[in-house]
């Protein structure tokens, strides 16, 4: 097992109902003002940032609130959200919602505390991160795990720091859209197979930890899927969530997360949803890099899928297979021309390369490093 360093500050306050321990939460830490950061539409229809709102006056908390965030978030939104910090005398930065304003509050945090730094410059690494705000969430989608991670996405770039805390209530995932919970569950599984299929091979624990959450999503994926109210499945997958981008499952081992790069520059381009870039491109990435280590993708095939192929090739490509019926299965795309884009032209793919690859200035993962002609492969088998 290789070295590392490992420090999850976060606190998870997890359970139906735990949405009410939020002014406790707030109590201990010594926050009395607060800005609060919602999507735009669904955390106010199904009443939770009122239910919010009342908790904060209940608690004497002064508040002010900015709703609109994106599914792939603009930085536009979150500049705005930096002077509204500022000009409010803000503690601490509220998420209500999912991945995207959670990311976004990361980014008003890391702004309201260097208000001489346009956030940009540290998104694009020329300027050092050294200093940020509080982060509280209020999970209502689980799918990024950006709760308990140390990387936001503002369009197509990361960086980020991990909130103080996280209240992970599955009941108010109950109301969520069947693909938005089908992307979150993709989403869960791409950020642990994004660990997963790495070059070290000798991280046994690490590896058990990763095939079992992977298992766990697979069972109760579909069942969240189907009927979002199962308490039961959206607890498992809420907190599968968490746990897939907290480091956990990829302690020791070097994170590839080509996939994702792949996906961004989708949702760069054309606005698609996270889990759909995700999935349309991981089976075509997996058939392209699964010679590097035909073995390491057999063990996926017979831990996570039990596949009993004898030979590391077939069952390799059999569990490549069956994850991808899987994505299937639950309403996902597995290829560019079932998203929302459609099927690119040559054009159109280099274009995507280009823009994956920073104009071929640099390479993705580590399972196999990529470059632009790589890139432009995989793209092209997509």
């Amino acid at each position: 097992m290789h070295g590392f360093e490992y420090f999850v500050p976060t606190e998870i306050v997890f359970g139906a109902g735990s949405t009410e321990k939020l002014p406790e939460l707030l109590k201990k830490r010594g926050l009395s003002r607060v800005l609060v950061v919602y999507g735009s539409s669904s955390a106010k229809k199904s009443g939770l940032l009122d239910r919010v709102f009342r908790l904060l006056d209940e608690a004497g908390v002064q508040y002010r609130a900015l709703g609109g965030v994106q599914p792939n978030p603009r930085a536009a939104l979150a500049r705005e959200g930096v002077q509204l910090a500022l000009e409010s005398g803000a503690e601490l930065i509220l998420a209500v919602g999912g991945g995207s304003v959670i990311d976004t509050c990361k980014a008003i945090a890391h702004g309201a505390a260097n208000p001489g730094t346009d956030i940009w410059e540290f998104w694009k690494r020329r300027a050092p991160l050294t200093r940020s705000m509080p982060v509280g969430v209020v999970l209502t989608i689980p799918a990024a795990g950006s709760e308990t991670s140390d990387s936001a996405v503002l369009t197509n770039a990361e960086a980020g720091d991990r909130p103080a805390f996280a209240i992970l209530d599955p009941l108010l995932a109950a109301t969520l859209p069947v693909h938005q919970v089908a992307c979150g569950v993709s989403d869960i599984l791409m950020h642990t197979l994004d660990r997963y299929f790495n070059p070290v091979t000798d991280n046994a624990l690490t590896d058990e930890l990763a095939e079992a959450l992977l298992r766990v999503v697979l069972e109760y994926g579909p069942a969240a899927v189907r009927d979002a109210h199962d308490e039961t499945a959206m607890s498992e997958i809420m907190w599968a969530g968490s746990l897939s981008h907290n480091g956990l499952t990829g302690l020791g081992g070097r994170k590839d997360f080509a996939t994702h790069q792949l996906g961004h520059a989708l949702s760069e381009k054309f606005d698609v949803y996270h889990g759909d870039s995700l999935t349309a491109v991981w089976s075509s990435w997996a058939r392209s890099v699964m010679d590097e280590a035909p073995a390491r993708f057999a063990r996926f095939a017979r831990n996570v899928w039990h596949v009993e192929e004898a030979d590391d090739t077939a069952a390799a490509l059999a569990g490549i297979a069956k994850q991808e019926a899987f994505f299937r299965s639950i309403g996902m795309p597995v290829r560019l021309g079932e998203l929302s884009c459609g099927k690119q032209d040559e054009a159109g793919l280099a274009d995507l390369a280009s823009r994956c690859s920073y104009g071929k200035t640099r390479t993705i993962g580590t399972f196999r490093v990529l470059d632009y002609e790589s890139i432009l492969a995989i793209y092209r088998r997509a």
